[in-house]
């Protein structure tokens, strides 16, 4: 609940967790946080600047243009609404769009920015895990070989299993 406190506003004009104080250098929002750790740390990010442009990219295609609908769909499942049906027909061909063209983009790639998995692919892989238990990636073989790719690293297991632990459930809950 501390993030609902007044003093939290400075870190986060809008209350939102993720935020993160680096030795007095707020950042918030998880895309900003992850370029930033990314550039400070010169890691999950391309030295040269086409490179870290394209990472930039894809950051925000994950966030703003893929993510969108996804969030939308799962909106509607879980609370209805007037025009539900009508709302989710559209948004799920809106997804279809969006994952149609990362199909197509991710032909002949391994990750989703350049050649090694970069920050991006963090944020599109954890994208793509928001609609895991729906039928919206089954058209998509090489989105879910991509997925498949990610949640194999292990790092993403070492965290998937640090949030289950945190959250006291099982791993197999949380994927």
């Amino acid at each position: 609940g501390e993030h609902n406190e007044p003093a939290y506003s400075k870190i986060s004009p809008f209350h939102l967790v993720p935020a993160i104080d680096d030795d007095g250098f707020i950042v918030a929002e998880s895309g900003a946080i992850l370029l930033y750790l990314a550039e400070k740390s010169g890691e999950l990010i391309p030295a040269d600047f086409e490179g870290r442009m394209h990472v930039v990219q894809w950051c925000y295609a994950a966030l703003n243009t893929i993510e969108r609908p996804m969030l939308e769909i799962l909106l509607i499942d879980k609370f209805g609404g007037e025009n539900s049906e009508r709302r989710r027909a559209e948004m799920v061909k809106q997804a279809g769009r969006w994952l149609s063209g990362l199909e197509r983009h991710m032909d002949g790639r391994e990750w989703v920015a350049g050649e090694e998995f970069t920050v991006a692919d963090i944020l599109l892989a954890s994208v793509l895990r928001g609609i895991r238990k729906t039928d919206l990636m089954e058209p998509y073989p090489l989105l879910k070989s991509y997925y498949a790719r990610a949640l194999a690293r292990p790092a993403w297991q070492r965290t998937l299993s640090a949030y289950a632990e945190r959250l006291g459930v099982a791993v197999a809950d949380i994927c």
